[in-house]
């Protein structure tokens, strides 16, 4: 009697089991993805820009609300502007962020990038000793061709980026604009950064072109002064590229997209705005992107 009562007991367990699981809802499993499916963008993108971006601290000011708002990490590479192009031509960054119009422009005709728009502009001033033994603050302070043929007269120390950044293509323009083609013991061509060619001018007395960003956020470290501003001459405009994708499976093109149009949003262009002005006084950067 208790075994027929067991083995009863044994087929209820059993029906019940089968019930339960038959009634349980079994998920589809994914489909699987097609090779003609375009990824979706990945979580970082690699920014190719100019040392001014990075040494006047507006990076390290905007990006971190860019990630917190989109989740992109942007990956930075901060060279000349010459050299921030190259890398776009070779298609090792996603976006370029430059202040050489003309190389910028002939790097999208080329079809290394897709659009070129602009993003805010600042401007180029010549620094030099405080003592400013040349009197360019004087008799230059406006016109920076007759302050670089007074530096060559006089043929005081200057310290050239030497780098094909756009900071150094602005100062041949300005030297070849004067008749003069820079050379010996007083033109140092140092091939840095503008931070370290001004930390150069400023350890050796001379004199450089410097972009006003990146001045401003050393000048309490430096010796140095403006001694030539507000020449329409020293204009510096920023544009922004995406690279053209066809380079290579690595461009992460929607990432890119985000970050131009982040950048040239009111958001974007409000932030560059207030940059700088709690500790300077002043914008470092002028938003200027078209509506």
């Amino acid at each position: 009697m208790k075994r027929k009562s067991l083995i009863a007991l044994t087929l209820i367990m059993h029906m019940l089991l089968s019930f339960t699981v038959g009634c349980t809802k079994q998920e589809p499993a994914p489909a699987p993805a097609t090779a003609d499916e375009k990824p979706l963008a990945g979580t970082a993108i690699i920014l190719s820009t100019t040392t001014s971006t990075e040494n006047s601290g507006l990076l390290d000011f905007l990006l971190p609300k860019f990630k917190d708002e989109t989740g992109i990490e942007v990956k930075v590479i901060a060279v000349g502007s010459g050299q921030a192009i190259k890398l776009g031509e070779d298609g090792e960054a996603d976006v370029i962020l430059a202040h050489a119009k003309a190389s910028e422009e002939a790097f999208v005709a080329a079809g290394h990038g897709l659009e070129r728009f602009e993003v805010m502009y600042n401007d180029f001033v010549v620094l030099g000793p405080k003592e400013d033994s040349l009197k360019l603050s004087e008799n230059a302070k406006a016109d920076v061709v007759k302050a670089f043929q007074l530096i060559k007269e006089n043929e005081a120390t200057f310290i050239s980026r030497g780098d094909d950044s756009g900071t150094h293509k602005a100062e041949l323009t300005h030297w070849k604009s004067a008749a003069i083609e820079p050379s010996g013991k007083w033109y140092i061509s140092a091939g840095k950064g503008m931070g370290d060619v001004i930390q150069m001018a400023d350890e050796m007395q001379g004199y450089t072109l410097a972009d006003r960003a990146t001045y401003l956020s050393m000048m309490d470290k430096v010796d140095l002064t403006v001694a030539v501003e507000g020449d329409k001459k020293l204009f510096n405009q920023y544009g922004i590229i995406a690279v053209n994708p066809n380079k290579n499976e690595k461009i992460n093109a929607e990432g890119a997209q985000a970050f131009i149009e982040w950048m040239l949003s009111e958001e974007g262009q409000a932030l560059i705005a207030e940059f700088g002005k709690d500790q300077y006084g002043q914008s470092l950067f002028i938003p200027n992107a078209k509506k």
